[in-house]
């Protein structure tokens, strides 16, 4: 058991979005008031991939990225576990008990107005009267509502990045959606029109792509924040075939980045993807791309 009381909330918490922050917010306010730690449960994997087998969720942040987000909030101790068939089939009292009481050594637990714990689902009323007996004050958290237009969850982020709406993805969100990975070969294309492109392959398996289309983007590369275009898509002008990729053409830029980490922070959406009739149409294209791209990034 720990030997520092906590108040605690638990939750995947994808994203570490603004409705997420609030909730955190509610914990670190309680913690401070009554003296006691501040502590969020997650997991390093979704668990309905447990509950629902075969069920693969379109991710918003890597277990890494969101272990990281979670500590830049403030709260000061992050619990990150990994969601098992054995722990699927505990009820709330087991959870409680076993998980809560045992291992975090809970005195306050807040819990999200739409979240559960256990597989039997209970009421909010039934799991503070179990709570009441193991020790733990239930709290039932308010909700994040800026106003009747804008829910702030995970789904709604999910909706807009794939209809390519980023800036209303990054609304919720609190920061620019990013994802990061390795620059690996290319078709080279870019170097044809004179704009020289460095291929992403994204390195969280199952985090979800913005729709196909042009990107204002920043890009953090060897501690340098630089500003660039990116292009999602399957370069029809080309006929490179049905792959997907993410290439990013950096401005003011012309180093040798292969192999290297870069993080990518979408800003705006500039464009569709569209095939052009040749190339120099194609090229015209994007020079009016940089131009936006720099505008709106300055």
């Amino acid at each position: 058991m720990s030997d520092r009381p906590c108040v605690v909330t638990i939750g995947f918490f994808d994203g570490v979005h603004r409705g997420h922050q609030y909730i955190l917010s509610q914990v670190k306010e309680e913690a401070n008031r009554c003296g006691l730690t501040s502590a969020v449960i997650t997991f390093d994997n979704h668990p309905l991939t447990i509950i629902k087998p075969g069920f693969e969720p379109l991710l918003l942040s890597s277990p890494e990225e969101k272990l990281q987000l979670l500590k830049n909030t403030g709260i000061e101790k992050v619990e990150m576990l990994h969601f098992t068939y054995e722990m699927s089939q505990m009820t709330s009292e087991m959870f409680m008990a076993q998980v809560l009481r045992g291992q975090m050594n809970t005195r306050k637990l807040i819990i999200g107005y739409d979240n559960h714990i256990g597989h039997d689902q209970l009421p909010f009323n039934e799991l503070a009267e179990i709570g009441k007996s193991h020790g733990i004050e239930v709290i039932q958290a308010r909700e994040h509502i800026q106003d009747v237009s804008t829910r702030f969850s995970s789904s709604v982020i999910r909706k807009a990045l794939i209809e390519g709406d980023i800036e209303r993805a990054n609304f919720v969100l609190g920061r620019c959606y990013r994802i990061s990975g390795k620059v690996v070969d290319g078709f080279q294309n870019g170097r044809i029109i004179g704009y020289p492109t460095a291929n992403i392959l994204s390195d969280c398996r199952g985090k979800l792509i913005p729709h196909t289309g042009v990107y204002a983007v920043r890009i953090h590369l060897c501690d340098k924040l630089l500003n660039g275009m990116m292009n999602i898509g399957h370069r029809p002008t080309f006929h490179n075939g049905e792959q997907q990729t993410l290439e990013v053409n950096i401005f003011d830029f012309n180093a040798d980045i292969y192999s290297e980490r870069v993080i990518i922070e979408f800003v705006h959406y500039i464009r569709e993807e569209r095939e052009f009739k040749d190339v120099e149409e194609l090229k015209a294209q994007i020079e009016k791309d940089e131009a936006q791209c720099r505008e709106l990034l300055a």
